[in-house]
């Protein structure tokens, strides 16, 4: 497998993904300190009678945990990612926060970043991405190892659809 990833500064990256990856993701992200607790805490709620589980990671954790850690689900790394969520928290801004968060994350097959994943699906820089392509890469986060961006599934396209109202509810990014 070929990896692809070019790092590139959060002002080289569209306004459209970074809102697109927040109102997907994390939608308070702006207004945490690196832990939703009510979502852990429906989260909670809700695996308690459901054999899916449902997750409850911030931006932030994420960050922590694709930066810091191994991919594998333990008590022991969970425990480590809040420690090092905590760290980036105290010490970063949110828009280091996001930056980071944008150039490691995985958007595809081998494809990690913001700038990789626009030029791979959409054959242009991430800085030019619109609200509709930045929605279609921010609805594929959840398995993007599994789901294309373009051109997107059915399932892809509402999920995109759900992303692009939610971005209109939240408004300007204001960092």
């Amino acid at each position: 497998m070929v990896w692809k990833h070019d790092w590139v500064p959060l002002e080289d990256i569209s306004k459209n993904l970074q809102l697109a990856v927040i109102c997907s993701e994390d939608q308070n992200f702006l207004k945490h300190n690196g832990f939703d607790m009510k979502a852990i805490q429906k989260a909670m709620e809700h695996n308690k009678t459901n054999k899916k589980l449902r997750g409850a990671s911030t931006i932030s954790q994420q960050t922590a945990k694709n930066v810091f850690l191994w991919p594998q689900r333990s008590w022991f790394r969970k425990a480590l990612e809040t420690y090092f969520t905590f760290l980036i928290e105290l010490i970063w801004p949110k828009e280091r926060i996001m930056e980071v968060y944008l150039n490691s994350i995985e958007m595809g097959n081998g494809v990690y970043g913001a700038e990789a994943a626009a030029q791979h699906w959409f054959k242009k820089s991430a800085s030019k991405l619109t609200a509709s392509e930045a929605s279609a890469i921010a609805a594929i986060l959840p398995k993007p190892l599994s789901y294309r961006a373009n051109p997107p599934s059915a399932y892809i396209q509402s999920r995109k659809a759900w992303i692009m109202r939610q971005m209109g509810f939240y408004g300007a990014l204001k960092y």
